[in-house]
């Protein structure tokens, strides 16, 4: 096994709101707030796994999913057991289903337009 210089702490995900996408990434993803201060939340289980941070970025055009002249940027993908039950919570949370699926997959936009797939 190779020596690596890190592991991943954070991914951090751009948006006019951070409270407010914190917020619905917590309900999708079974997280709560560790931080939040003016412009900067950041989201975690209980283990020392990776977490996401929302950044302010009042000026971000979000994505426009799958056009390539407003590229999605990044994804998540997101594990789940019952896609059914699944995407019933993500819509209730405020994701909006996007085109595209396939046998193991469906994409959803978070309520800012960043684009991420239930998996199973």
């Amino acid at each position: 096994m190779r020596d690596m210089i890190g592991r991943l702490d954070t991914v951090v995900i751009d948006c006019p709101d951070p409270r407010a996408l914190a917020r619905f990434y917590t309900e999708l993803l079974g997280m709560h707030v560790v931080h939040d201060e003016d412009g900067w939340v950041v989201i975690r289980t209980d283990s020392d796994g990776p977490g996401l941070a929302f950044q302010k970025a009042p000026d971000l055009v979000p994505p426009q999913w799958p056009d390539p002249a407003r590229p999605q940027q990044f994804h998540l993908d997101v594990r789940v057991d019952d896609i059914e039950k699944a995407e019933q919570r993500a819509l209730a949370a405020g994701a909006e289903r996007l085109d595209g699926q396939g046998d193991t997959f469906r994409v959803y936009a978070d309520p800012i337009g960043h684009p991420f797939c239930l998996v199973w």
